[in-house]
């Protein structure tokens, strides 16, 4: 199949770069717009405690909302507010509210916090109904504004914090990001490929190729998301991008080491083509297969955002796959060998002198290179049980230097932490209206629940059938702390404590957080085990093996647990942080399982590769890491560092995510397909292929028990490959054999 593909395309290149032309301009035109949400609410099923109580509190009380945002006030000198002060406070709350700023419908002012040193005002805003939706963000730049012209001539200062305050900043924070991480990402992938191939051909040509179809992927991941109204969380386009140059170069890769290694065998460019994408294309095919799987199973989590995180990134590797095997070979037959330009480096065999030591080394004591390189991920992975999710995303995504973020640390000088976004309590009664007598029972007893600071005076609806409260937490709202309220005592004493006749419902974002982490305990159950048996079928097809299989994906498992013991080291240990980003699992899991796979995958086919031509298994593993170790060392070192560019970022949730994923990878090239796996399949020698028996080749008579003397460095004459020659490729190999 890939030979008849690889024919195909070489000799049709107009026609399929026309192709893929018509292809991109097709779903640029037709598709809708993109849009990216950051209601964490939107992405909980309906059964969820916090998801009933924001549906019962939008029936009861349609007018009524927490405020988008609060105004913060404190005097210049720090001293407390006295009391002109906090008139000039009510008359600029007043003066705000006259300027009749689009979208902000209410400002309320409060009185001085008990030791006087801040005084907030509560501002209202339209509600933001769908995703992508500005209003509030642009009502906060407004507000800004106009507070710093009433704040002229007086003592005080002021600035914004609260919900919309935080996400306008964390968008601003998000697109600067963004900005890094593309450039970052650009500029490595680059000059990675320039050291490798010397060619500046060969260095834009990944650029220039994923740059053209990523339109294709932004359009399909939009239609997809538009049918089956997926939402679509706003960390998503940070992972995209990454995700369509980190791996579709790395495909890119795959395909020109092979084509050169073709050249080298003295095929005509053309020829070496085909017979690249013929070899290599099965294995690449299966690598990306596996990685779809993986991303695919996240459409059986119960979280919104993982539903939908899983269709695009597979989609974004689906267009990889096909660009890599189609687009790029016909772009390359085209160039010829002039792909390599100005470098004369690709007609030379190199000598491979390291990787052929290291293989050499394997090979003798495959051994000693389980245990070493198994010990060491078995010492990081017993680190991840000491993993903590937290879910302060507002604070992680922005600079600590933004103004949410400093108006939010002055309102703690005065004001409960849970200020910023209180909780709901609501109670509804089954047989009519609620009494006075009923409602002042049920708030003092939300008022004893420990870790709550202020509960507000009861709140009912214009029947009385439904009261509303607003509890204020002692913790953050995104605090351990204040989960833990939640979680345990505030809805233990909401629901005990509901007069008969009477159920209640908390909500709030520390709620919607609460839930959040049930969901993915059960998302970890389900997901995780499911991905790993279809990524095992996919093995056990392409290897033709039952054996294999099993061993394979311990080791990628065993560089999962490695990887978040490495992110809690460095995170919680040394940094000191409470804990780490909550989807990091998952997110990890995405990658660290997904692309640790595709290195295995390579590794492991080469090594069949090697058995079907007659080595034994020692031979195998020392030739496998011979010839497959420097793809996947440059293919780890650039998808690692595509990663690791989103520690630039400058948030501390993209820089736990960069660090987590590139340690990851390089974990999975360097530990895992480098040394792990051909070393545990030296072991096992003939029994991994089993029942298929894949190493069972032409070429027995290699098979026989080799000297010692083939494990030593070999000889390599570096025989010169006259260009686009088709000649002979007669003379010592690499491996020390004559070619005939």
């Amino acid at each position: 199949m890939f030979a008849r593909l690889g024919r195909v395309v070489v000799h049709n290149p107009w026609k399929v770069i026309g192709a893929w032309l018509l292809i991109v301009i097709a779903v640029v035109a037709s598709a809708p717009k993109l849009t990216s949400t950051t209601d964490q609410s939107e992405f909980l099923p309906s059964h969820y405690e916090s998801i009933q109580a924001m549906q019962l509190q939008q029936q009861a009380f349609p007018q009524s909302a927490a405020p988008a945002a609060i105004i913060v006030f404190k005097r210049a000198d720090n001293a407390p507010l006295n009391d002109e002060n906090a008139a000039q406070v009510a008359a600029i709350a007043t003066k705000l509210g006259d300027e009749k700023i689009k979208d902000v419908t209410g400002i309320q002012p409060a009185p001085p916090a008990e030791n006087r040193l801040v005084q907030i005002a509560a501002v209202q805003m339209t509600k933001v109904t769908t995703a992508g939706d500005t209003t509030q963000s642009d009502a906060v730049e407004s507000l800004r504004d106009a507070l710093q012209a009433q704040l002229k001539d007086t003592d005080l200062k002021a600035g914004l914090t609260g919900q919309a305050a935080q996400m306008l900043d964390q968008t601003e924070s998000s697109a600067k990001g963004m900005a890094i991480i593309g450039i970052a990402t650009i500029v490595l992938i680059l000059v990675l490929l320039l050291i490798i191939f010397r060619s500046p051909v060969i260095a834009l040509l990944p650029i220039i190729v994923i740059g053209g179809v990523s339109s294709t992927v932004g359009g399909l991941i939009a239609m997809v998301s538009k049918a089956f109204d997926l939402k679509v969380d706003s960390s998503v386009n940070a992972i995209l991008l990454v995700v369509l140059f980190g791996v579709g170069t790395d495909y890119i890769l795959f395909l020109m080491f092979r084509y050169r290694e073709r050249l080298r065998a003295g095929e005509d460019p053309k020829t070496a083509m085909v017979s690249a994408v013929t070899r290599v294309g099965e294995a690449i095919t299966s690598a990306a297969g596996a990685v779809i799987i993986a991303f695919m199973a996240l459409t059986l989590s119960t979280l919104g955002m993982f539903r939908a995180l899983g269709p695009a990134l597979a989609i974004a590797v689906a267009v990889a796959l096909l660009a890599g095997l189609t687009l790029v070979p016909a772009i390359v037959s085209l160039l010829g060998t002039k792909v390599f330009w100005p470098s004369k480096a690709w007609q030379v065999e190199p000598k491979g002198a390291r990787f052929a030591a290291v293989g050499a080394a394997l090979g003798r004591r495959p051994g000693a290179f389980a245990v070493v390189s198994g010990g060491l991920l078995l010492a990081l992975g017993v680190f991840a049980f000491g993993f903590n999710p937290t879910f302060d995303l507002s604070s992680g995504s922005t600079s600590d230097t933004s103004e949410s973020a400093v108006y939010s640390k002055e309102l703690l000088k005065g004001m409960p932490a849970g200020a910023t976004q209180p909780s709901d309590v609501l109670l509804r009664s089954e047989g009519g209206a609620l009494t006075a007598a009923q409602l002042t029972d049920y708030r003092a007893a939300l008022a004893g629940v420990s870790g709550v600071g202020q509960v507000s005076e009861p709140h009912p609806s214009s029947d009385g059938v439904v009261a509303e409260f607003q509890v204020t937490l002692s913790s953050a709202p995104e605090s351990d702390a204040a989960l833990d309220t939640v979680r345990g005592p505030l809805r233990d004493t909401a629901h005990a404590a509901a007069p008969a006749g009477a159920t209640a419902v908390v909500g709030g974002i520390t709620s919607v957080f609460v839930d959040f982490q049930d969901a993915m305990n059960h998302d970890y159950s389900v997901v995780f085990p499911v991905a790993a048996i279809l990524i095992m079928i996919v093995l056990a097809l392409l290897l033709r093996s039952m054996v294999a299989p099993w061993y394979l994906m311990a080791s990628v498992f065993l560089g999962f647990a490695a990887t978040l013991g490495a992110a809690v080291l460095v995170f919680q240990h040394f940094q000191g942080n409470s804990g780490l980003i909550f989807t990091l699992p998952v997110i990890m899991y995405l990658f660290v399982v997904a692309l640790g796979t595709d290195y295995n995958i390579l590794m492991v086919a080469r090594l069949r590769e090697e058995a079907c031509e007659g080595r034994d298994p020692r031979q195998a593993a020392a030739l496998g890491v011979h010839h497959t170790g420097p793809t996947i060392a440059a293919a780890g070192v650039i998808l690692a560092g595509t990663f690791a560019s989103m520690m630039l970022a400058g948030n501390n949730v993209l820089s736990q995510m960069g660090f987590a994923i590139s340690v990851g990878i390089a974990i999975a090239a360097f530990v895992m397909a480098m040394f792990f796996t051909p070393a545990v399949t030296a072991l096992l020698g003939h029994r991994a292929w089993w029942p298929g028996h894949g190493d069972r080749g032409a070429k027995q008579s290699n098979a026989s028990s080799p000297s010692d003397d083939y494990y030593a460095p070999r000889r390599d004459d570096a025989q010169q490959v006259p260009a686009a020659s088709g000649g002979s490729n007669r003379g010592w190999s690499n491996t020390g054999e004559w070619r005939r």
